[in-house]
């Protein structure tokens, strides 16, 4: 649960924000008018300030420069707009480095990461952290009382650039982590399994973070290196949390994660309690399936933000500079995107940033204001936007409508399931979660993407792909769930290892076999360019299993057809209970799993409220009164059985219908 209800500090009609992270530091004080004209044009109500301003604010140490930063906090009330106040400990500045060489971040290799770029920082660092916090206490006593001040946004996203410390100041946090653990160095072995390779310890003392060995890094060792990285952020978080309550009791704490991609270092659903609103920066994955992915991500935000509002903290209106080859957004995808965000719950739509820089990394990095100025279609459909969402109004506040079935995240197995010296290294944990999703997409059918922990009894069927660390109470917890009604449905390579990454003996799929029904001796991933033939038509790639059917009520819904596997299931259903266990041995694919899935829902009776003409076509989503429709093709689309006052959906467009 989160530790608050509590959402941005304001007065006045509930309404969706709209902004973005404004830099007035970078530009001078003449421009800053024009800014704010322009915002106000845009309808824009909220903007993040001082995120990298560190250096500006405190230029050397312990004097402070706020006149300008006071000047920008005053425009924006004096023009209704409110401020997402940074604490501005992103980036140290050079002052701190120079005097301070100790809190810079140490990779693996044992090589410093200089500055130059941004967040080069330690989180362990006792040094760092008493900067910080200096800086953080004196921005919040100036601010406390200011008019403009909505909330409090903690440093930036944490993590994207030095999770992965391997310093000495690590190193002694680290071994502090394990003794709180383990407490004593005997459990620690046990659970590291350091027979193995005559690793064991005789005292914390001897523990080092995984730095680069001469092969692989014990697993136990590499999976806790990744628990306490995660930990490590969030206790920062913390400390800089803490200090702001105790200044500003009333005013709401959020930082910005990073719900997308392949962003995987920290455990999110471990952090949503530590804030009071959840906050979210995401950036589309190029792709055939990137909308989906889009939508993946921000349905599983906001059920991490447990249908409380959240905020999209940053996204792009156009190109992003950071990829090889960086493309700008086609028509109608800059609104698209936006209210992919707000059908999942958001209540605040914003961007990096609010002006397009002229020099620095990020200078082509779109913006809300670009280069070209408002004289541009970017702009126009800025504008555009911040009018549709204040037509959406009512929507804030207003929760998701959950669905009838789920997809699991565990950012435990996702960690230790792509660890080495593996069966395969071809394995991607959100590969197949985000397959799962867009064959529900495929079959009209809404599905929730929530954190393991989620309480499961209003779902009739979930989802659990490659769920590898299940530790005896989540067994449990599942079985349970299938004897109440529940369906749920797993994949190879889950319930393999309990949480300190050791297997489950007596044959996989260990902590699932008995509720499955069935039990594999041996894997069979599939090398590069081979497929598992089924006997329905389809094919496996990368996976496959051998599986011995152990229990006379297990159904086989198919068999692979060649090779040394033909014969044996390969996709498998076992009653139990009131509800079902079903196994997905090989990879198949959206389309593959859309064919295997459909049959599985209607067993469950879970049916699509899409119409059957539109089905794979849209995405359609439900929050409160508002039904949110998005073209998923590259063409317009028909949507009059869903909308008949407004039947064409231009290509890369949304539709709201108001029941």
């Amino acid at each position: 649960m989160l530790s608050s209800t509590r959402w941005l500090r304001r007065t006045g009609e509930p309404r969706l924000e709209y902004g973005a992270d404004y830099n007035p530091d970078q530009w001078p004080r003449e421009v800053w008018d024009d800014d704010v004209r322009r915002m106000r044009e845009a309808g824009v109500t909220i903007v993040s300030l001082a995120i990298f301003s560190w250096a500006r604010i405190e230029p050397a140490s312990g004097e402070y420069d706020f006149a300008w930063l006071d000047d920008a906090m005053d425009l924006m009330h004096a023009n209704g707009i409110l401020v997402d106040l940074a604490t501005a400990t992103a980036s140290p500045p050079p002052w701190l480095t120079t005097a301070h060489p100790e809190i810079l971040p140490v990779d693996r290799l044992g090589n410093t990461i200089w500055p130059g770029g941004r967040q080069h920082w330690r989180p362990t660092s006792p040094v760092f952290r008493a900067h910080a916090l200096r800086l953080v206490r004196a921005i919040a006593s100036r601010y406390a009382d200011h008019p403009a001040l909505a909330a409090w946004h903690v440093n930036n996203e944490l993590g994207c650039h030095h999770v992965h410390d391997y310093s000495d100041d690590a190193a002694d946090a680290f071994r502090a982590w394990l003794r709180a653990r383990y407490r004593t160095i005997e459990a620690l072995n046990d659970a590291w399994a350091t027979a193995f390779w005559s690793q064991r310890y005789g005292s914390f003392e001897e523990i080092l973070p995984p730095r680069l060995a001469a092969t692989y890094p014990n697993p136990g060792q590499q999976l806790d290196f990744k628990r306490f990285s995660s930990d490590a952020l969030k206790d920062y978080l913390i400390a800089e949390r803490d200090l702001l309550r105790s200044i500003t009791p009333d005013v709401p704490v959020t930082t910005n994660f990073m719900v997308m991609g392949e962003q995987n270092a920290m455990d999110y659903a471990d952090w949503a309690a530590e804030v009071d609103f959840i906050a979210n920066d995401h950036y589309r994955t190029p792709g055939a399936r990137s909308a989906d992915e889009l939508s993946f991500s921000a349905n599983l935000t906001g059920n991490l933000a447990g249908g409380r509002p959240w905020f999209l903290m940053e996204h792009s209106t156009s190109a992003v500079n950071w990829r090889p080859v960086n493309l700008a957004k086609r028509p109608g995808e800059l609104e698209r995107d936006a209210l992919l965000h707000v059908a999942h719950g958001a209540d605040a739509v914003c961007f990096f940033q609010w002006r397009q820089s002229k020099g620095g990394a990020e200078k082509y990095h779109s913006a809300m204001l670009p280069h070209a100025g408002a004289d541009s279609s970017l702009f126009r459909s800025v504008v555009a936007l911040g009018r549709r969402l204040e037509s959406l109004a009512s929507l804030a506040g207003t929760p998701r409508t959950p669905a009838r079935a789920a997809i699991l995240f565990d950012w435990q197995s996702w960690w230790a399931s792509e660890l080495d010296s593996h069966p395969t290294n071809r394995l991607r944990y959100r590969r197949e979660a985000l397959d799962w999703y867009t064959a529900f997409l495929d079959l009209g059918v809404r599905a929730d993407v929530v954190p393991v922990a989620a309480d499961l009894s209003g779902y009739d069927v979930v989802v659990a792909p490659i769920l590898y660390v299940v530790p005896a109470a989540l067994a449990e917890r599942l079985t349970s769930y299938v004897d109440d009604g529940g369906h749920l449905v797993t994949t190879y390579f889950s319930g393999i290892v309990d949480e300190h990454d050791q297997v489950w003996l007596g044959g996989y799929p260990g902590a699932l076999r008995t509720l499955l029904g069935i039990r594999i001796e041996e894997f069979a991933p599939l090398p590069d360019g081979e497929r598992a033939d089924l006997g329905n038509g389809l094919a496996g790639t990368m996976w496959s299993d051998r599986i011995d059917v152990t229990d006379a009520a297990v159904e086989v819904l198919a068999s692979y057809r060649s090779g040394d596997l033909a014969g044996r299931a390969a996709v498998t259903r076992r009653p139990a209970g009131a509800g079902s266990a079903s196994y997905v041995s090989t990879r198949l694919g959206p389309e593959g799993l859309g064919v295997v899935l459909g049959e599985l829902l209607a067993r469950a009776g879970v049916t699509s409220d899409v119409p059957a003409e539109l089905r794979g076509r849209v995405e359609v989503a439900q929050r409160g009164r508002y039904r949110f429709v998005f073209n998923r093709t590259e063409g317009p689309v028909d949507i009059s059985a869903l909308d008949p006052a407004n039947p064409m959906l231009a290509a890369r467009a949304a539709a709201v219908i108001r029941a």
